[in-house]
């Protein structure tokens, strides 16, 4: 693939962002609780015409409750992964070695945030908003599969932050300032680390045959229908925190049809968004063109 990703230009570009979480939560930094916090784009609260806005305001916040907890999730892997694929290499090269052993500092820093955000979300929200996990344990199942596997998860995920934050979260002035400051100072760490993850799956798919790179992208398809299950059960936990903050018990027909807009729009922000974006097909493209195919029809069931 020609991306003309470097190693160096990646950590340039981090040490210059370097930004420290008591400058994003915490002290004046306080949560809105009067404004949304995630764009519908993303939430799709707007199409459940039997809430009013108060209600769909209450679901739009434990939506971005649950995203945050999710990409703080998925982060507990990622940085066992990541400090697992610099081990072996260290000698080799110092700057691919300080990249990634970078990559893995700033992951753990947003695990970090992310705590920080939902004791400042629990403490402001005051209702329970049970969540999938625990994180080890997914963290565990996850890296089980085969490393290529695993990368092309993380690609996704890291091409996944770019789309959300660029095409949904950037311009739209109605959110949470301080929730909006902290997707943006997340997006600027990954916007590296999707580089990093593009060339370590390079690395790891040229030490593959053809044969394994596809089943590892079998795998990584395996991954996220384990990921499409825990999907199903945070909705199930999210309507459950709507139905305590609110006090209100759907109906049969509206809990039908929350369930399944809200599974469908958890299935787009999380699976169908880094499925379809164009840098991470370009990257499968490259190292198994037959599964670019594969890809696109798969994708259609999330979007």
């Amino acid at each position: 693939m020609q991306h003309g990703f470097t190693y160096a230009a990646a950590l340039s570009a981090s040490q210059r962002t370097n930004w420290q979480i008591e400058d994003i939560i915490g002290g004046d930094k306080k949560l809105d609780f009067g404004k949304p916090f995630l764009p519908d784009s993303l939430a799709q609260v707007q199409g459940l015409l039997f809430l009013d806005a108060d209600e769909k305001l209450a679901l739009n916040q434990i939506r971005g409750h649950n995203y945050l907890y999710i990409f703080g999730l998925v982060e507990e892997f990622i940085l066992p992964f990541v400090l697992d694929h610099a081990r072996p290499i260290l000698a080799e090269d110092d700057v691919r070695t300080r990249a990634f052993l970078q990559f893995a500092n700033e992951e753990a820093k947003h695990i970090h945030l992310f705590k920080c955000f939902r004791s400042a979300f629990d403490e402001g929200f005051g209702t329970r908003c049970d969540v999938i996990g625990p994180p080890e344990m997914i963290a565990k199942a996850v890296l089980l599969h085969h490393p290529l596997s695993v990368a092309l998860l993380i690609l996704h995920i890291e091409w996944m932050t770019q789309r959300h934050y660029l095409d949904s979260i950037k311009d739209d002035g109605g959110l949470d300032p301080t929730f909006s400051s902290l997707l943006k100072h997340h997006w600027m760490e990954e916007a590296q680390h999707a580089k990093l993850d593009t060339l370590m799956v390079d690395a790891i798919a040229a030490r593959c045959s053809p044969e394994e790179i596809a089943q590892a992208i079998e795998g990584y398809l395996q991954l996220g229908a384990m990921l499409d299950g825990g999907l199903q059960q945070q909705v199930v936990f999210d309507l459950d925190a709507f139905a305590r903050r609110r006090g209100r018990t759907l109906g049969a027909a509206e809990q039908d049809m929350a369930n399944t807009l809200q599974h469908q729009a958890m299935r787009w922000t999380f699976i169908g968004s880094g499925m379809t974006h164009p840098n991470f097909l370009a990257t499968v493209e490259a190292i198994h063109p037959p599964s670019r195919a594969r890809l696109d029809k798969v994708a259609s069931a999330f979007c």
